[in-house]
């Protein structure tokens, strides 16, 4: 509550508040525990539940996971900072999941793994494919798994703080209680019933948040007119500002580069190019290819075109009650220093929302938190299990024991998290850094199913290459240089170092490409080769579909996908800023894309009985 001195006080929630939230977890553990026994059956179950789920069940599961307590957090942070158009370093990131649906989703399911990680051994062979699989899963399984979810943990620390006056330590514990509890105990199926009910409640309380500050400020009329929110609204960067002067710098790094290089170049959870991580591990759970593009073409419907704007108009309102960092110190002054941010102006705005309202916002921001750690603790856990120990500790290991050691690496993970959680500051901080990480290795995700010279010496080296060139490019003395110019460089390098390594290091075993294309079937000139030297051999490897990718239609159905929530997202923008007639126009072109994809949906789609044939035949062989 904010008083005259301009202090805010910690809130205090009223029974129906408590009321809410004790039902939520309450529910939470519920399903946890119901799902503990099915679960414990084997490793299948625990990570995959069964192979058995249906797309909207999984997409729900995609759009909760990447809606976490620090989302609405950093986007808040590049608002204030960048303005709307800001958004862009995410917002690119649509291309890479639009790719995903229409030509990797396929993929993915046909190959029938457990984990992406297990990939690798898939597609190479001998003991650099066995290096990359065990190394891969700690360094993204542990490493990087770790510092999201620190990220995460972040933000429920300062909303904590913010809303509660709540320790660092009392949040986390408060928070990662029950996650960890109903994560450890009914494994992936767990974490698919409680991400549709996590995601329903989290958006209701995103939408109920935007409505409240919003009415704290006087309407949106007062915030569209407001002195320092004008030049925050432009959804995409002008090329010159307000005075005249160039605004190229702003334009390049908001536009130029995240459209046309950071897509496809760099690989960052979620959004991973040629899809991955825990996305992967839904479309490996699908029933079949079918459902794993619709569980993915949800996804990214809703994950850019439906929950941004409710966080954008947060922001905006933030700016108008809190306009700089120094209102941030003078509301809170229990806070840490170290905690102050831009990022803290989304829970600053909470402060404002009334009595049982306040209990459904708090139970939707525990829902986004759990979502996200639920996934990435199973996520994590199934790379520890399944990459590392059962292929490198304990090969003899059973199902028994293969389960207790997810359950324990699922503990083991959250007290990391904890950890790391604690040594950050704000949220754009670690974006920054995991940007930076993957920086020039996307392109090799793209490629690696569809051309054949790309060995597991090519992934070795983007891997390497892209930390050391990141590592120097964050410490280094690299003078003026913005962050735009240093991801183009650490793109360029890392991208020309794997490429000159594939061509001087072998290509694989003849026999293992011939398998992986005889059981992916993902055609496309990329495999003539090996295609040719098959038959010369008498080996056919190529199945019904007489080697036909489909690749074109998948890339022009990815076009119209793009166009069609790009156009929804602005046209939502448009109409909120009371701009009629471009969000008229926008609204047609997003319904006549849809429109036309729907046209093509089938052939992209395909036949999910003859998929799941060939793949079949290729294990078997």
């Amino acid at each position: 509550m904010l008083h005259p001195n301009g202090r805010v006080t910690a809130m205090q929630l009223e029974r129906l508040d408590w009321a809410v939230i004790i039902f939520f977890f309450a529910l939470t553990l519920v399903i946890g525990l119901l799902s503990a026994k099915r679960a414990g059956k084997n490793t299948s179950e625990y990570f995959l539940s069964g192979r058995s789920m249906p797309w909207w069940l999984l997409g729900m599961s995609m759009v909760a996971t990447t809606f976490s307590t620090d989302t609405p957090n950093l986007v808040t942070d590049i608002v204030r900072n960048s303005g709307v158009a800001g958004n862009w370093a995410w917002w690119a990131f649509l291309l890479t999941g639009m790719l995903t649906v229409f030509v990797y989703a396929r993929l993915w399911r046909r190959s029938g793994i457990t984990t992406d990680i297990e990939f690798y051994e898939l597609r190479y062979s001998g003991k650099p494919a066995a290096f990359l699989r065990g190394f891969r899963a700690l360094y993204l399984g542990v490493l990087f798994n770790v510092l999201i979810m620190g990220l995460v943990s972040l933000a429920a620390i300062k909303i904590g703080s913010v809303l509660f006056g709540f320790s660092s330590l009392q949040t986390l514990l408060l928070a990662g209680l029950v996650t960890v509890v109903f994560s450890s105990l009914g494994g992936f199926r767990a974490v698919l019933l409680t991400d549709f009910i996590l995601f329903i409640i989290a958006m209701i309380g995103a939408l109920a948040a935007a409505i409240v500050a919003v009415r704290h400020v006087g309407g949106m009329d007062v915030v569209l007119n407001a002195e320092n929110v004008r030049d925050k609204l432009s959804i995409v960067p002008a090329f010159t500002k307000p005075d005249g002067t160039s605004n190229m710098d702003t334009f390049a790094s908001l536009i130029i580069i995240p459209l046309a290089v950071q897509w496809w170049s760099v690989w960052y959870p979620g959004a991973e190019p040629g899809g991955g991580g825990y996305l992967a591990q839904r479309m490996l759970a699908a029933k079949d290819e079918k459902h794993a593009v619709g569980a993915t073409l949800f996804f990214n419907a809703a994950h850019y075109a439906l929950r941004p704007w409710p966080w954008i108009i947060v922001a905006l309102c933030s700016l108008v009650v809190f306009p700089d960092l120094d209102s941030l110190r003078q509301a809170f002054p229990n806070l840490a220093e170290n905690k102050i941010g831009h990022d803290v102006a989304y829970p600053a705005m909470l402060t404002f929302l009334p009595t049982g309202l306040m209990g459904l916002v708090v139970a939707s921001l525990a829902a986004a938190y759990m979502s996200t750690i639920s996934t990435h603790l199973n996520w994590g856990s199934s790379y520890i299990v399944n990459d590392f120990w059962a292929r490198f500790i304990n090969k003899n290991a059973d199902q028994k024991e293969l389960v207790w050691v997810g359950r324990i690496s699922t503990v083991l993970l959250m007290l990391l998290a904890a950890v790391v959680a604690l040594g950050l500051t704000h949220a754009k901080q670690a974006f920054d850094i995991i940007l930076m990480m993957g920086a020039g290795t996307g392109l090799i995700f793209i490629l690696r199913w569809f051309w054949w010279r790309i060995n597991p010496y090519s992934e070795i080296t983007a891997m390497l290459v892209s930390f050391v060139v990141s590592l120097y490019l964050r410490l280094g003395p690299t003078g003026d240089m913005r962050d735009w110019q240093k991801l183009l460089l650490g793109v360029g390098i890392t991208t020309l170092a794997w490429i000159v390594v594939t061509f001087l290091t072998p290509a694989d075993d003849t026999s293992r490409l011939r398998k992986f294309y005889r059981l992916i079937q993902p055609g496309g000139p990329g495999w003539r080769k090996v295609i040719r030297e098959a038959e010369q051999d008498g080996e056919n490897i190529v199945g019904p579909q007489g080697g036909k990718s489909g690749l074109p239609m998948g890339i022009l159905c990815m076009l119209l996908g793009t166009l069609a929530v790009y156009c929804s997202l602005f046209a939502t923008g448009y109409w909120i800023y009371g701009r009629t007639v471009p969000a008229l126009v926008l609204t047609v072109a997003a319904v006549v894309a849809t429109l036309v994809l729907i046209m093509f949906w089938k052939r992209v789609a395909g036949d999910s009985g003859s998929s799941e044939s060939m793949g079949a035949v290729g294990v078997a062989d």
